[in-house]
């Protein structure tokens, strides 16, 4: 089971890899174009060996996910292919959990366990009247809330368990578009996070089926998941547009805890003398 695990993650790695070398010409790293008749987009696997100094035969295995990089010839490649911060954390990540060789944690003879939330961070979310909370879990499942992150977002309580998926909601309830004043920048970076967060697991039967649905429900979906941009955000701040109490302007920061390390606490929080806590506190009423 480990070694499936491994080739899945070699796979994602050389992808990533091609559609990293396919976004660059060679004026970008610094080579010179001899051949005005490129059949191929992008730089080519001999001008990426080349930059970092390994044979075109051990690239071309690494980017068909036939073979691991060292982390010596890894490192040289985030400098050939001008990867940034979150693209090299992805990439070290994935050969990270390739070259592990015991069975993932949260499985079980190959088969994910039902992740739950521990009753005092539950009894927590409750505590927090006036703070907007979530616990989100693998591929951004939600899998807790309180009362007022129900009442700023979705009434999570009225839904289908299967519509509990904080991307899934993202792009295919119509009023979590309309609450967000800039979807398509909180959708994409939604994508993005997704792909970072699949780095653990990118052969998950369940990642696969919610990309499926959601690549037919919204083309844009597969376009941006296809573009394999990865991001790892655990702060920041979001303007919605509330149909009851109107703008609501909240800086969100993600918390993760070693007990469960595949669920992260989102806390949503506005500055005790703003509007939006003046707000929060008549949607909390």
């Amino acid at each position: 089971m480990a070694g499936a695990i491994g080739a899945a993650h070699l796979r994602e790695l050389g992808d990533f890899l091609r559609t990293r070398r396919g976004e660059l010409v060679p004026n970008d790293v610094g080579l010179r174009e001899l051949d005005h008749r490129r059949r191929v987009s992008g730089l080519r696997r001999e001008e990426v060996a080349q930059l970092a100094a390994i044979s075109t035969d051990y690239y071309t295995r690494i980017e068909q996910g036939r073979l691991g990089p060292t982390a010596h010839v890894l490192d040289a490649l985030v400098r050939a292919l001008q990867l940034d911060a979150d693209q090299a954390d992805y990439v070290a990540s994935l050969l990270d959990h390739a070259t592990q060789t015991s069975v993932r944690p949260g499985t079980q003879s190959g088969r994910p366990r039902q992740p739950r939330v521990r009753p005092p961070v539950r009894r927590l979310l409750d505590q927090l009247t006036e703070t907007p909370a979530l616990v989100l879990g693998p591929r951004t499942d939600v899998l807790a809330w309180n009362s007022l992150a129900a009442k700023v977002y979705a009434d999570f309580d009225a839904m289908d368990p299967h519509e509990l998926n904080y991307v899934r909601l993202i792009f295919t309830d119509p009023a979590m578009r309309d609450l967000f004043t800039d979807w398509p920048s909180v959708a994409r970076s939604c994508v993005a996070i997704l792909r970072r967060e699949a780095a653990a697991n990118p052969a998950d039967p369940a990642l696969s089926a919610l990309v499926g649905e959601l690549t037919i429900a919204d083309p844009q979906f597969g376009k941006w998941w296809a573009a394999r941009n990865v991001a790892r955000q655990d702060f920041g701040t979001k303007v919605l547009d509330h149909p009851v109490v109107g703008e609501l302007v909240l800086d969100w920061e993600i918390f993760r805890y070693a007990d469960a390390t595949d669920q992260q606490l989102v806390l949503n929080s506005a500055d005790a003398h703003s509007v939006t806590r003046q707000r929060l506190r008549i949607l909390a009423s």
